[in-house]
């Protein structure tokens, strides 16, 4: 499969024996169980959090870090759960004193309740999907045998925690679809514990494989075993929090405990890098592809499974390029690649002569190519023009044979297949389009649809506009507004959520989500910037946007928002933003930056420590692309726009609400927790600077249903209080 819009995106100290929720300087300040304010009157009282007198020396600056013992871990330090309990008690009371709120519920609820199927996969004659009928807090997993099979349940995660809130991963069906070997993530975490389920009778086999993270699933050949990624057992009480080093791959053989598993690669001199596996769909090649941060550049090894012992050997050196391979026949190995091709090429290698020439198959283009897959006799190739989805039809030798139908301008995934086999599926849905599956026979070219989903509201009720504006330095950067047809036709401005990313060489692309069409309905905007950082234009675009240039992605959002107050899409004090992970740090960055400019703000799971990031789990990998605190001209550049270290008191600032979560262990929480503190011991005016702490909940994959909607009912019931939005019973 691709078009994978994973990332790796995004210190235990002592406990403190003073309860950090007491009294000390804070406007406002009373203990957390004094009474509350409503959002009617002026200001809050927030909890007051300790202070400790931590100032360090980084090349030559003198960095305070007055709130770093909210870095501990909230299941261990009881004075952190305090203060998380406090600072829920706080928001909740604002929030609950929204009338908005039900109304929102309600509508997001009704806009949620709608069939949705995931992509399926064939294995064998069997076909494997997720299906959920609405708002069920998991997707179920199903299975049929044939096209038109009976649909049978194979895996419902709704049963295996009472708050929904542990979830089914990724899974693969074994090549004869005889097993399906499944990840189940608890409360939100990034680690996974691997299962095996006998397909036919429905049991669970003896397996249960623990401390996988980031690791892609492989079975070989014969279905007997399969390849994995994992850590090593971390120190108890610090699985949330220490850092993730020396990954390796293992082969596992059904029917033995995982100590006896068989460890086929690992780097232990080179401990920073990751490593994953992949079995060619033949089966005759495990390819391994190792990483050291979240570039795509990667050294690749192939190993012959021919039933001897494995062994790796060398076929691209260097952490150079990106490699992902999308088929192969015999020993040939095609690749999508950007080595001497920033916007990507298809190329050849010879797993049998790893020092054999490449032989380029399909040239780059003015498009960036996002992915592709061999299925059948023939390669998919998915481009992205402008943000959006062109799929072609090529012949293994490049020959293009025609462009994959596609119903609209959006984004298209899926794709997945296997050499022999000509039929594949695709998901494609748009900013108000949800998403459709669709089934599609490389042999003839035709796609027919596979699942639809009914609709609680009409489509054509809006309109998207792609916008062209220009940033600071003149850089014209794409723009995509979506609005009700009746606002664009007579252009009246309104409350406006603007949303951002810019980082990690992820594409802001078309997709459908139902809490963003419920603030649609009510006459909202919603505008999502294509930011530099991201991969929308390849590695330039990449690169414009990360290390010394992380500025212009700054300034690609604020002269965003400046465009949308200054062309009439919203009021003079009508704009909110919004970011999540690596977009949480472009809101908090900007806030500090610009105030004046927004009403009200919404950093979601953000990295606002950028002084400490790399100290907790997956942050180490983030220095591709914001730099090396231990490096010095790295470290000024990040404290320069740090959000906790540059909150600008005696300035008015927005409305703010911080989201995280007490399981997020991708950023950890102790970034929001820091930057939320800092926030409210500050002097910024008389808007609110509220935090809301999730609990059994993560970086977001595996959220349930219910805690999504609540949390967005939240979020811009906040933004439509600051905005002036005005929430009707009626959401149609």
């Amino acid at each position: 499969m691709f078009f994978d819009r994973s990332h790796f995106a995004l210190l235990t100290l002592a406990t403190l024996a003073l309860c950090p929720v007491c009294a000390t300087a804070s406007p406002e300040a009373v203990t957390p169980d004094a009474t509350l304010i409503t959002p009617a009157e002026v200001r809050l009282r927030y909890p007051v959090t300790q202070r400790l007198d931590i100032v360090e020396d980084h090349f030559g600056t003198k960095v305070a870090d007055p709130y770093r013992w909210l870095e501990n871990d909230v299941r261990v330090d009881p004075a952190v759960r305090d203060w998380v309990t406090a600072e829920n008690k706080v928001t909740s009371a604002y929030l609950d004193a929204l009338p908005e709120r039900e109304t929102l519920r309600r509508r997001m609820q009704a806009l949620y309740d709608y069939g949705r199927y995931t992509i399926p996969r064939k294995a064998g004659n069997r076909y494997f999907y997720g299906y959920n009928s609405g708002l069920q807090n998991q997707t179920p997993l199903f299975m049929r045998e044939g096209l038109t099979g009976k649909q049978r349940l194979l895996v419902d995660p709704n049963d295996w925690a009472k708050d929904g809130a542990t979830a089914l991963a990724e899974w693969r069906p074994s090549p004869t679809g005889r097993h399906l070997l499944y990840a189940v993530q608890d409360g939100g975490t990034d680690w996974r514990t691997l299962h095996v389920l006998d397909v036919g009778t429905g049991k669970l086999l003896d397996e249960t494989i623990a401390w996988v993270k980031f690791s892609d699933l492989s079975w070989d050949r014969t279905g007997e075993g399969f390849f994995y990624s994992r850590f090593a057992a971390p120190v108890e009480g610090e699985a949330f929090q220490s850092t993730n080093e020396n990954q390796q791959i293992y082969y596992h053989h059904l029917g033995t405990p995982q100590a006896q598993d068989q460890l086929v690669y690992a780097t232990p001199d080179r401990p920073k890098l990751g490593h994953n596996a992949q079995v060619t769909d033949d089966g005759q090649w495990l390819i391994i592809t190792s990483h050291l941060g979240t570039d795509p550049r990667y050294e690749v090894l192939v190993a012959a499974l021919d039933g001897g012992p494995i062994q790796p050997r060398p076929l691209v050196r260097g952490l150079d390029n990106q490699w992902k391979l999308i088929g192969s026949r015999g020993t040939t190995l095609w690749f999508v690649t950007d080595k001497r091709a920033p916007r990507q090429r298809v190329v050849t290698l010879d797993a049998a002569r790893p020092r054999a020439r490449l032989v380029e198959i399909v040239p780059q283009r003015a498009d960036t190519l996002a992915g592709g897959s061999m299925v059948g006799n023939r390669l998919i190739l998915a481009y992205m023009s402008d943000a959006a989805t062109v799929a072609e039809l090529v012949e293994l030798n490049g020959r293009k044979i025609g462009d994959v139908p596609l119903p609209g301008v959006g984004t298209a995934a899926g794709f997945g297949g296997k050499t022999g086999d000509p039929e594949t599926f695709f998901a494609f849905s748009g900013f108000t389009t949800p998403t459709t599956i669709y089934r599609y026979d490389t042999s003839t070219g035709t796609a027919a649809i596979f699942a639809q989903p009914e609709l609680a509201f009409n489509p054509d009720d809006f309109a998207t506009e792609q916008i062209f504006y220009p940033s600071k330095d003149g850089t014209k950067v794409p723009m995509f507004v979506i609005r009700k047809k009746s606002l664009a036709t007579s252009a009246t401005p309104a409350p406006t959520i603007l949303y951002g990313y810019g980082g990690f060489n992820i594409s802001m692309t078309p997709g459908f989500s139902a809490t963003r069409l419920a603030w649609l309905e009510q006459g909202g905007v919603y505008a999502i910037a294509n930011l530099r950082g991201g991969g929308e234009y390849g590695k330039a675009w990449h690169d414009a946007g990360r290390l010394a240039n992380k500025q212009n992605v700054f300034d690609d959002f604020i002269a965003a928002g400046e465009f949308l107050k200054a062309n009439g899409y919203t009021t003079a004090n009508g704009l909110a933003i919004e970011g999540r992970s690596n977009g949480g740090l472009l809101v908090g960055a900007v806030v500090n930056q610009r105030p004046d400019l927004f009403a009200a703000a919404l950093p979601g799971v953000g990295v606002m420590d950028m002084v400490r990031f790399d100290r907790f789990t997956a942050g180490r990998y983030w220095v591709d692309d914001y730099g090396s605190p231990e490096k010095e001209a790295d470290f000024h550049l990040l404290y320069s726009y740090s959000p906790y270290h540059n909150i600008a008191g005696g300035k008015d600032y927005p409305a703010i609400l911080v989201t995280t979560a007490d399981t997020d262990d991708r950023v950890v929480p102790g970034h929001s927790f820091k930057y939320a503190a800092a926030l409210q011991s500050a002097d910024l005016g008389e808007r609110p600077h509220l935090i809301r702490i999730e609990t059994r909940a993560g970086h977001g994959s595996g959220k349930p249903t219910d805690k999504v909607i609540d949390e967005y009912v939240d979020s811009y019931a906040f933004a439509a209080r600051f905005t002036g939005l005005s929430i009707r019973q009626q959401g149609r």
